[in-house]
């Protein structure tokens, strides 16, 4: 499989920010190497995509997002969105605490800002392309100047791309996700398990009519694909670090048998488990 290298300086492995040297975290996208899909889902941080090469497609509240090199894409907390990388990127993606806005909610924990396209984008390319490569390079206060470049995008993010005049409907929305995210926490905890939607009702003190509609509603999708798709990017994880049989990749990820893995993998990526791997590492 061909690896992409960095914008900073021909790096060519994933650099994910440990927890305790600075308040956020910042890492390659997964998706770097192309033929990559990352179907619905949600979190309570705010995310940013930077798109150095290559091309991105997102979709954010069934709006289709296309990302050409110099773009950034911030999606919000709570905010339903999917990711399609066709091809090779180079691309840096910022997780920010929520907390991090608190002083700044228009409402209870809640913050919400723009996706549109202003003048400041060149300014927030360029902050995140120089805090990546300061910390790649990690120069004596390192941490100090990469914090400080952070601090400069809260600040953008907050005086020119926080949107004040949110409609009642995104408010009541994100908090309806916040309450799938406790149910979704233990989806992605016990994912080996059977799991089915009678049972996560009753743990939950739902009906299972109720929990249904909240997915559907809410999460813009139903419990069972949501389900499959964690389940799947574990197995896919172990078809290409690993070489089990992919039987046993199916069964220790949650799936009933291998037929029912390779449905919803050539759902996903159009053909066999086998034939991923074959292509992906031969």
């Amino acid at each position: 499989m061909k690896q992409q290298k960095d914008i900073s300086r021909g790096y060519s492995h994933e650099i994910i920010m440990p927890n305790d040297d600075i308040p956020f975290k910042m890492f390659l996208f997964e998706g770097k190497d192309g033929n990559y899909i990352r179907e619905k889902h949600w979190h309570r941080s705010v995310e940013i995509f930077a798109l150095f090469e290559g091309e991105l497609e997102f979709y954010v509240n069934e709006v289709r997002y296309p990302l050409k090199p110099g773009e950034f894409m911030l999606v919000n907390s709570n905010e339903i969105h999917s990711i399609f990388s066709p091809r090779e990127n180079q691309t840096v993606v910022l997780q920010i605490p929520l907390t991090t806005f608190e002083k700044y909610y228009t409402d209870e924990k809640f913050i919400y800002f723009s996706h549109s396209s202003r003048l400041q984008d060149e300014e927030v390319m360029h902050l995140i392309r120089e805090m990546y490569r300061t910390y790649v390079e990690k120069p004596c206060g390192y941490e100090l100047k990469v914090q400080s470049q952070f601090y400069m995008l809260v600040y953008i993010l907050v005086t020119k791309y926080r949107k004040t005049d949110v409609n009642e409907e995104v408010i009541r929305n994100n908090r309806k996700l916040d309450r799938l995210s406790v149910i979704t926490a233990y989806m992605k905890e016990h994912y080996r398990e059977d799991i089915s939607l009678e049972s996560l009702a009753e743990n939950f003190g739902y009906s299972p009519t109720y929990l249904s509609r909240m997915f559907q509603k809410y999460a813009k999708t139903n419990y069972k694909i949501y389900l499959d798709n964690i389940r799947l990017e574990h197995a896919v994880k172990e078809l290409m670090n690993t070489r089990m049989p992919i039987g046993e990749i199916a069964y220790g990820n949650g799936f009933p048998n291998s037929r029912a893995f390779a449905k919803v993998f050539q759902r996903r990526y159009g053909m066999l488990p086998s034939e991923y791997r074959k292509m992906m590492i031969g």
